[in-house]
């Protein structure tokens, strides 16, 4: 894709936009590869293992979503879990439609195929590790398949198209401090300065203009929706359509969508959430399915486009 091909010559190729603009510096990327080596495993992807992993909740049958969350006004956690139950109903209806048995899941070779394809060569270097899912019955298929929708649908909705209502103003998010704060071994004439002028000491540890300005635009096109964005439960394929079973489900799941737009419009109204509603606090519209163009900071859409 052309975007992704204008990242790798702008934003995150040596010396490019992210490595002049954020404090690891020409360590940046490393960091995040290193971030990847060390943490990133598929089995932790899904919303409810991600939230386990993270010590945000424990298994629990009796709650909803058979979890208990560690922080019961938690709006990603409760928002994502209404997107999650969703999307994975909607997964389960099409692949029991077609798999009907752990045999012909087994027998697949297209589908055994892919499954050996994403790991072995999508991830060759962790392609040994013990923690990937099997691919032997309908529910393995299931569970892989709703955690890659979650993966580039809902959990990139909620991280990125925030960025710039957050971020935009740079000292919200600042992405590199060019000096030590005036505590940190200060000279006698620096902490005199601090003292007469402080906005003068944050502004030299501020990113200078052309740092912020670089980094407040690259935001602004991250977090924008193009005019034709298709959003999770919009558009139904039409293979989907010739199969009246399919195509119900289809319709479920978009009319369960719509569902949970108008709860969390509910949940941002509620003067109890304290975390999504009150002075000073932005309501939670992030995972909101759906947006018109442009910085919204709500909709989700199908996948991911970077």
């Amino acid at each position: 894709m052309q975007i992704n091909g204008l990242a790798r010559q702008l934003l995150i190729n040596a010396g490019g936009i992210i490595e002049s603009t954020f404090s690891p510096d020409k360590y940046s990327i490393q960091l995040s590869s290193d971030a990847y080596d060390k943490l990133w495993r598929f089995d932790n992807e899904g919303l409810p293992a991600d939230l386990i992993s993270r010590g945000l909740a424990v298994e629990d049958p009796s709650a909803p979503h058979g979890l208990k969350l560690t922080i019961e006004d938690y709006p990603f956690a409760n928002d994502g879990l209404l997107i999650w139950d969703a999307t994975k109903q909607w997964v389960t209806n099409y692949v029991n439609h077609y798999y009907s048995s752990a045999s012909q899941v087994e027998s697949d070779e297209e589908l055994q195929a892919w499954w050996t394809e994403i790991r072995t060569v999508g991830h060759a270097d962790k392609k040994d590790e013990p923690w990937w899912p099997v691919l032997k019955t309908p529910q393995d298929l299931i569970e892989i398949v709703t955690t890659m929708i979650w993966v580039t649908s809902g959990h990139h909705a909620a991280v990125n198209f925030g960025q710039y209502d957050y971020a935009g103003y740079f000292p919200n998010r600042a992405t590199i401090a060019r000096t030590n704060v005036p505590t940190e071994d200060p000279k006698p004439e620096e902490w005199k300065y601090f003292l007469e002028k402080p906005e003068g000491t944050l502004l030299q540890c501020l990113p200078t203009k052309i740092q912020a300005t670089k980094v407040m635009t690259i935001l602004d096109v991250l977090s924008s929706h193009s005019p034709d964005e298709e959003y999770i439960g919009e558009m139904s394929e039409p293979s989907w359509s010739e199969d009246p079973y399919i195509k119900a489900a289809f319709e479920q799941f978009s009319g369960r969508l719509k569902e949970i737009e108008g709860i969390i419009d509910e949940r941002n109204a509620n003067a109890e959430l304290k975390n999504r509603t009150g002075a000073g606090v932005a309501p939670y519209e992030l995972l909101k399915p759906f947006s018109g163009s442009g910085v919204t900071g709500k909709g989700v859409p199908n996948s991911i486009s970077i």
